[in-house]
């Protein structure tokens, strides 16, 4: 093990201190309530400063994050956050959250302007900022729908229909919403299949759930006759915004015929969402869902403003002419890939893709599986792809660049998958055993999260 490799429990020594702090002070113990004040002592370890240092900044380069390497993760992508966002958040941290509001007019123009431009962006009528995160944006959304077709005493529309190859969250949440879930088949070229929709259509349908282009990176073509389908038997649609990137300033959700929407702005517009937060959802609206937005649209406290500030930065650095060459260059990147390597690895669906794009695993494997070809990446300081997702492909690696990668990176990343499959084709036991360079090989993940430790003993 080495010294670095140690938890900060195992580098204590007894009487060592990283502090110095004057004697006396207020004694806070009579504050607490006995039954629940401790009875002993707090077992903190005893380390000096420079040894608290060292451990956590070793921890953090024992981790892959996006501003040391790049990441091709399809779906929701680990976008690179602009360092200009980072700069402008701090001058607002002075705003109290229970000031009064006539002295917060900042922050209320600042939303308003998002409102505005999301809504130029996807074609919507407003945005609601109340949801924290993009699946929290799609039970929204579902609410929204749901109250629409009660309001109008439509009571017998509890069906929700879902394509096979959605995100996992979509049926989660109308199962959340208490919706049922109606799957409508895809076809063999990774598009819905508007022959099994149809007769799954009727009075009992609230509405659909879609992303386009897909989860494959497929732009639905027959998205004009779905929405006409869907709403020519009453219901709604529902569009899940995690694959906007490629839309951006060429086509809207709106014009397609969506009815609401969701945003993940650290998907689209560059704001953090490491280990699960912070994070924000805007839901978006067409006209006729208006009055059912909740009021007011921002969460207590104005909501995740730092966030929203970040987005903000965002759209007005790029403007109007950059947010195009946004979706323009997420959608070059993502077939510069896949045309480098679809001499390598199985190409299912060989047809232009937008800003991600899906592999079954390598043309010759040679016993390498799709994790295999993962945890070797790790080893030529990539981070994986996603893989095994989406299910309609057994070994699925599903890679997207993000428009904000260079040529040389996208070089890079093309020049090691292709060592990767010569190595599988040669020395396929080594590839068994990635990673073979990082502080951690293959941990068991399984019960890493069914058995946590998280406590030292």
């Amino acid at each position: 093990m080495k010294y670095y490799d140690k938890l900060v429990f195992e580098l204590s020594k007894p009487g060592r201190i990283g502090f110095s702090l004057p004697e006396g002070g207020a004694d806070l113990s009579a504050a607490i309530p006995a039954g629940i004040a401790r009875q002993s002592e707090l077992g903190l370890p005893e380390v000096s400063e420079v040894d608290v240092v060292r451990h956590y900044t070793n921890l953090s380069q024992m981790n892959f994050g996006v501003d040391t390497g790049f990441y091709p993760l399809g779906s929701c992508t680990m976008k690179y956050n602009p360092k200009i966002n980072e700069e402008i958040v701090p001058q607002f941290n002075g705003i109290h959250p229970l000031q009064p509001a006539c002295t917060v007019e900042g922050v209320n123009e600042v939303y308003a302007n998002m409102d505005a431009s999301l809504a130029a962006i996807t074609g919507m009528k407003h945005f609601t900022f109340l949801p924290c995160a993009g699946a929290h944006g799609e039970l929204t959304g579902l609410m929204l729908i749901r109250e629409y077709h009660m309001s109008r005493g439509d009571l017998a529309r509890t069906k929700i229909i879902v394509p096979d190859s959605a995100h996992g969250t979509n049926p989660a949440s109308a199962a959340v919403c208490g919706l049922e879930i109606v799957v409508v088949k895809s076809k063999e070229n990774g598009l819905v299949d508007v022959e099994d929709l149809k007769p799954l259509l009727g009075p009992d349908i609230a509405g659909i759930m879609m992303t386009n282009p897909n989860t494959l990176g497929l732009f639905e073509r027959d998205i004009r006759e779905i929405a006409e389908l869907v709403h020519g038997c009453g219901g709604l649609l529902y569009y899940d915004g995690a694959n906007m990137n490629p839309l951006l300033g060429v086509v809207r959700p709106g014009d397609m015929g969506f009815d609401v929407m969701h945003l993940n702005l650290h998907k689209t517009f560059s704001t953090p969402h490491g280990g699960g937060g912070p994070g924000s959802g805007p839901v978006g609206v067409a006209d006729r869902l208006v009055p059912f937005l909740q009021t007011p649209r921002v969460s207590g406290f104005h909501g995740n403003f730092g966030v929203i500030l970040r987005a903000y930065a965002y759209i007005l650095m790029l403007g109007r002419e950059n947010v195009k060459m946004a979706g323009r260059l997420a959608t070059l990147g993502a077939n510069y890939i896949k045309e480098s390597l679809k001499d390598c690895y199985k190409l299912p669906i060989p047809t232009v893709c937008k800003h991600e794009f899906v592999f079954d695993g390598l043309l010759n494997d040679n016993g390498v599986s799709t994790l295999d070809v993962a945890k070797r990446l790790l080893d030529y300081g990539f981070h994986a792809p996603t893989i095994y997702f989406p299910l309609l492909f057994h070994q699925a690696i599903m890679i997207e660049p993000t428009e904000t990668e260079s040529l040389e990176t996208l070089d890079a990343f093309i020049e090691v998958m292709r060592k990767i499959a010569a190595e599988a084709a040669e020395n396929p036991e080594m590839l068994h055993s990635a990673p073979l360079t990082t502080p951690i090989g293959r941990p068991d993940e399984t019960t890493a999260a069914r058995q946590p430790k998280l406590k030292f003993s």
